[in-house]
C-alpha cells in the first residue's frame, strides 16, 4: 500500500519530546489544516444567507455541525493513526475496482465543489479589497498552486504555521466585526435551541451541514495525522489518539466560533434591519459600512475571506492527492494535480460568471456546499465501518457507544439529504416541460446512487476485507542474478523501486563490482507526508518500504554480496543525490521506465535531476 501523502509521512517528530506539554505541541497541526475546510468561503454564504433570512434560528445547526465534525474527524484520525492508512486506501482495500472508482468519482466531485467555493471567495474577497473584476479574480486564483508548492518544498510545520496565521486573521476580524455590531446575547442562546422556520430554512441548513461536515476534510485529516513518528505501541499509539483528538476540539471549537460570528453579523445586522435577502456575499461587504457605521467592517471582512480562500484551498488540493492516489493508486506531479483540480473549479466558475452574470455567485457558493453535503454518506458510511472493525484496528475500535452515536450522525445526514433529493427531483418533475427526459436520466441515477449507498453500508457485514499491500509500482523481490564478473569499483549505490527495473540495475551493479564490492540500495519514499514531514513520517507505505529493502538485502546477502540499505523520504531527483553526496560512492546505478516527453511532464522524471547534482559517475540501465 502506498504511503498516503508520501512527501511528509512520519516527518515530525514526537518521540524525544521531554516533557508533556511539548508532546502535545508536536502533534498539533493536522486539526488546524483540517478546521480551515470548516471556515472557507463557502461556509460563509451558507451563514450569511442563515443569518440574515431566519436571524439567530439556525445557530442550532451550526451547533450541532461542528459536534457531529468533531466526532468524525476523531474518527478520521484514528483510522490513520491506528490503521497507517487513510480513507481512500482503507477503501481501496474494502470495496471492488467498480465501486471505488465510483466512490472516487464522487469524491473528486466533492473536492471540485469545494475547490469552487474557494476560487469564488478569494475572487469575490479580491474584487472588495481591490476593486478588481470577478474574472480577472477567478483567474489570479490559478497562482496560488505556486504558494502550495512553495509551503510543500519548505515543510508541513511551515505550511501548519501559515495556515495557523491565516486562521487567527480569520479569527481576529471576527472578533472586531463583533464588537461592531453588538449582537443581543439573549437571541443567541435561543437560536440555539433546534428549529426549522420552513423548507427554505431546509436547504440552507443542509447547505451548512455540508460546509461544515466536509467529506474531504474525512480523507486529508486521516491521512495528515500519519506525518507524526510515534511509537507504535499501544501505550504510544494511544497517546496520539489522546492528543489528536486535544488538537480537533481546539481548531474545531475555532472554526464554530468563526462560523457562529458570520452567521450572527448576518442576523444582527441584516435580519435586524429587514433585510432578509442577502445571500450574496458582495451585498453583506457593501451593507456593513452604512449599517455598522465604520469603514473597518468591510475591509476586515473582505480581509478574513481572502485569508478563508486561500487556506482552504491548499488543503482541498492536498485531500484531492489522497483520494487519486487511494482510490486509483496513481501518483503524479503535485503541480499538474493542482492545476487539474483547479481548472475543473476555474472552467464552471467562468462559464456561469459570463453567462449570468456576478450576481448568481452567491447561490453558486451554497450550491457547492449542498453538493459536499449530498457525497458526505459515501464517505462517512465507510469510515465508521472501518473504525468499528476489530479486525482493521487491532484492539483501538471505537465503543458501542461511539458507533451509536456515530450511525445515528450518519442516519440524520443521509435522510436530510434523500429529503432534499426527493424534493428537488419532484420539483423538477412538476414544472418540467419535457419529465420523459428527467425520468430517463435524473431519477434512474438518484436510484442507482441509493443502491449504491445501500451496497456500502452492507457490504463489510457480509465479507471481510482484503488485505492489499502494494505500492506506486508492482513491487518484486524475486531476482534472477546474472554470474559474476570482476569488479572495478568498490562502492557502488543502487536506486531501487521495487519494480521490475530493479533486477536490470541490480545485475548490472553486480556485473560491475562482483561480490567483494559494498553495495548500497537506495530507495525514497515519495508521499506527500514524506515530502513535507521527511523522516519523521510514520505511514503504512514507509513500514512496507522499509520492509521491502530489508527483504533485498536479505536475498542479495544470502547470495554473498556485502548490502547496506537506505531509506529516504521526499523527492527522488533532490534526496538521491543528497544521499550520494553525503556517502562516499564510487558510482551510482539507476534503472529507468521508460517514459519521456509529456509522461514526463505528468509523473515526473528522477535521472535528469539527479545526474547534475552528483559528483560521481552514473550508470543508467534502460529498462
Amino acid at each position: 500500500m502506498a504511503k498516503s501523502l508520501e512527501e511528509v509521512n512520519q516527518s515530525v517528530a514526537t518521540e524525544n519530546k521531554k516533557t508533556g506539554f511539548r508532546k502535545i505541541l508536536a502533534f498539533l497541526g493536522p486539526a488546524y489544516l483540517i478546521s480551515v475546510g470548516y471556515m472557507d468561503p463557502g461556509n460563509w454564504a451558507t451563514d450569511i444567507a442563515g443569518g440574515s433570512q431566519f436571524g439567530y434560528a439556525l445557530l442550532w445547526v451550526l451547533l450541532m455541525s461542528n459536534i457531529m465534525a468533531l466526532l468524525l474527524q476523531s474518527l478520521s484520525a484514528r483510522l490513520g493513526i491506528v490503521t497507517q492508512r487513510d480513507l481512500a486506501q482503507a477503501s481501496r482495500e474494502t470495496y471492488s475496482p467498480f465501486v471505488n472508482y465510483i466512490l472516487y468519482f464522487l469524491a473528486e466531485i466533492a473536492i471540485a465543489a469545494c475547490d469552487l467555493a474557494e476560487v469564488l471567495g478569494m475572487a469575490i474577497g479580491l474584487n472588495l479589497l481591490f476593486d478588481i473584476s470577478l474574472i480577472q479574480g477567478v483567474l489570479i486564483t490559478v497562482l496560488d498552486t505556486f504558494i502550495l508548492l512553495f509551503l510543500i518544498n519548505k515543510g508541513i510545520r511551515k505550511m501548519e504555521a501559515f495556515i495557523i496565521a491565516l486562521v487567527m486573521i480569520i479569527g481576529v476580524s471576527f472578533i472586531i466585526e463583533m464588537i461592531f455590531a453588538q449582537p443581543e446575547v439573549g437571541k443567541i442562546m435561543t437560536g440555539l435551541i433546534p428549529s426549522l422556520p420552513n423548507e427554505n430554512a431546509l436547504y440552507i441548513a443542509i447547505g451548512i451541514i455540508g460546509a461544515t461536515v466536509m467529506p474531504h476534510n474525512l480523507y486529508l485529516h486521516s491521512s495528515l495525522v500519519q506525518t507524526r513518528k510515534f511509537d507504535r505501541s499501544k501505550a504510544g499509539i494511544r497517546q496520539a489518539l489522546k492528543y489528536n483528538f486535544i488538537d480537533s476540539t481546539i481548531a474545531l471549537n475555532l472554526a464554530f466560533f468563526v462560523n457562529a460570528a458570520i452567521l450572527i453579523l448576518g442576523a444582527a445586522v441584516f435580519y435586524q434591519n429587514g433585510m432578509f435577502d442577502v445571500a450574496e456575499i458582495q451585498d453583506a461587504h457593501r451593507f456593513l459600512e452604512p449599517l455598522l457605521g465604520t469603514k473597518w467592517a468591510p475591509i476586515l471582512f473582505a480581509v478574513a475571506l481572502i485569508a478563508a480562500g486561500q487556506s482552504s484551498t491548499i488543503t482541498g488540493t492536498l485531500a484531492g492527492q489522497i483520494v487519486m492516489e487511494g482510490y486509483l493508486n496513481l501518483r503524479i506531479q503535485p503541480w499538474v494535480r493542482r492545476i487539474i483540480t483547479r481548472l475543473i473549479a476555474i472552467v464552471p466558475a467562468v462559464i456561469v460568471i459570463l453567462v449570468y452574470g456576478e450576481s448568481v455567485t452567491g447561490k453558486m457558493l451554497i450550491l457547492s456546499q449542498v453538493i459536499l453535503s449530498l457525497q458526505l454518506g459515501f464517505a462517512i458510511i465507510p469510515l465508521i465501518h472501518f473504525v468499528s472493525d476489530k479486525s482493521k484496528m487491532k484492539g483501538f475500535e471505537i465503543s458501542t457507544t461511539t458507533q451509536i452515536a456515530s450511525w445515528i450522525i450518519a442516519v440524520i445526514i443521509v435522510s436530510l439529504n434523500a429529503k432534499l433529493v426527493f424534493n428537488e427531483i419532484q420539483g423538477w418533475l412538476e414544472t418540467s416541460e419535457n419529465p420523459i427526459v428527467l425520468w430517463c436520466t435524473v431519477v434512474p441515477i438518484a436510484i442507482g446512487f441509493l443502491f449504491l449507498l445501500i451496497y456500502i453500508i452492507f457490504k463489510p457485514f457480509v465479507s471481510e476485507a482484503k488485505e492489499i499491500i502494494e505500492n506506486h509500482l508492482p513491487h518484486n523481490t524475486v531476482i534472477k542474478l546474472h554470474t559474476e564478473k570482476n569488479y572495478s569499483k568498490k562502492s557502488i549505490a543502487v536506486s531501487v523501486d521495487f519494480s521490475g527495473a530493479d533486477e536490470k540495475a541490480l545485475n548490472h551493479a553486480f556485473d560491475i563490482g562482483g561480490k567483494d564490492a559494498n553495495y548500497t540500495l537506495i530507495h525514497v519514499v515519495e508521499t506527500v507526508g514524506a515530502m513535507i514531514y521527511g523522516s519523521t513520517t510514520s505511514d503504512h507505505e514507509t513500514s512496507v518500504d522499509e520492509q521491502l529493502l530489508l527483504d533485498y538485502k536479505k536475498l542479495l546477502e544470502e547470495k554473498g554480496f556485502h548490502i547496506e540499505v537506505k531509506l529516504g523520504f521526499g523527492k527522488p531527483g533532490k534526496i538521491i543525490p543528497k544521499i550520494i553526496n553525503e556517502g562516499r560512492f564510487d558510482l551510482l546505478i539507476m534503472g529507468t521506465h521508460g517514459h519521456t516527453g509529456f509522461k514526463d511532464l505528468i509523473f515526473g522524471t528522477t535521472v535528469d535531476n539527479v545526474r547534475h547534482k552528483i559528483n560521481i559517475p552514473l550508470f543508467i540501465v534502460k529498462n
